[in-house]
C-alpha cells in the first residue's frame, strides 16, 4: 500500500470525527503541518505535551494525533519562550504535524466514551446525553454489563482494566450495591450527574467535584466511580488508530500507528494517610 498525504489523513479523521460535532468553544483539527506532506507514521496520545513530542521524535513519526487541543484560546504569539510555543517550534522544525480531535471525538459514534465503555465490558450502548437531531451521537454512553456485579466488584474491574495512575479509582456508594446498568463519560463529566442518576446504577467519569458529588448522593443518585482524566480517555487512542487504518485502507494507503504509553496524568505521587472514616474495599 502507498503512504497517504496529510491531506488524505485529515480527510479520513474528519469523516470519523466530524468537526461539526465539536462544541462551539472547542478548537479541533490541524494545528500545524503541510497538507501535501507524506505521512508514514502516526503517534496517538491524549495530551499534546513536550513528553509526547519527545516520544514522537524518538519514534520518527510524521504526525501526532491527540485528543486534547494544544490551544483553546486565541494566542498572539507562539514564541518558544512558553511551553506551548516551544512545542510548536519543535514540531515545525522537525516536520511533524499535529491534529486534535476533542469534543468532536467525544460526541461521535464510536467515540471516546464508547472506547471507555467497551474497555469496561459494557454493551448495548447509547448516548447518555444525545445531540438533538442526531440520536446516535452525544455525550457519554450508557449500557449494560453482561452480568450483575456488586459495586465493589465493578470498581475492582475498573482498576484492573484501565491504566494505573496515582489518582487511582475512587468510589462513592455502598460496596454491595448491585450494578448492571452503567453510565460512562470520558473526561470531566460531573455536568451530567442528573442524567446518570436517571439512567444507571453507577456513573464512571473523571474530575468529580466535592459539592456536586455530595449533592448527587444526598438526592439519592447512583453510585459514583471517579477515575483519572488521562486514564479514562486513553482507551480512545486504539479506537482512533483503528478507524484511521480502516479509512486509509479503503483508499489503498496505510501508516504505521503507535499508541503512546507515556502517562500524561499531571499527578506524580500520593502520600498515604492513616486510615480514617474512608477506607478501601
Amino acid at each position: 500500500m502507498s503512504q497517504p498525504t496529510l491531506r488524505e489523513v485529515v480527510s479520513v479523521l474528519d469523516l470519523v470525527y466530524p468537526p461539526r460535532l465539536a462544541a462551539d468553544w472547542d478548537s479541533v483539527g490541524l494545528v500545524c503541518g503541510d497538507l501535501d506532506a507524506t505521512v508514514s507514521a502516526v503517534l496517538f496520545a491524549v495530551d499534546p505535551v513536550m513528553e509526547v513530542v519527545d516520544e514522537a521524535l524518538l519514534s520518527q513519526v510524521d504526525l501526532i494525533i491527540t485528543h486534547h487541543p494544544l490551544f483553546l484560546a486565541g494566542v498572539h504569539s507562539v514564541a518558544a519562550t512558553t511551553a506551548k510555543g516551544k512545542i510548536v517550534h519543535t514540531l515545525i522544525s522537525h516536520g511533524i504535524a499535529l491534529f486534535c480531535a476533542h469534543t468532536n471525538a467525544d460526541h461521535a459514534t464510536p467515540g471516546v466514551s464508547d472506547a471507555l465503555a467497551e474497555k469496561l465490558g459494557i454493551g448495548d450502548l447509547s448516548p447518555l446525553v444525545p445531540i438533538l437531531g442526531q440520536p446516535s451521537a452525544g455525550t457519554g454512553r450508557v449500557g449494560e454489563l453482561p452480568e450483575t456485579l456488586t459495586l465493589e466488584q465493578f470498581a475492582e474491574l475498573v482498576a484492573v482494566v484501565l491504566p494505573q495512575t496515582v489518582h487511582g479509582v475512587r468510589v462513592a456508594g455502598d460496596p454491595m450495591t448491585p450494578v448492571r446498568t452503567v453510565a460512562v463519560c470520558g473526561g470531566a463529566g460531573d455536568g451530567f450527574l442528573s442524567e446518570a442518576a436517571l439512567a444507571a446504577d453507577v456513573y464512571v467519569t473523571s474530575d468529580l467535584r466535592h459539592h456536586l458529588a455530595l449533592e448527587h448522593l444526598a438526592d439519592g443518585g447512583c453510585a459514583l466511580i471517579d477515575i483519572a482524566h488521562w486514564a479514562g480517555e486513553w482507551p480512545w487512542l486504539e479506537q482512533a488508530a483503528g478507524a484511521l487504518a480502516r479509512g486509509l485502507g479503503s483508499q489503498g494507503s496505510s501508516v504505521r500507528s503507535i499508541i503512546s504509553q507515556r502517562p500524561t496524568d499531571p499527578w506524580t505521587a500520593r502520600v498515604l494517610q492513616a486510615p480514617s472514616q474512608g477506607s478501601t474495599f
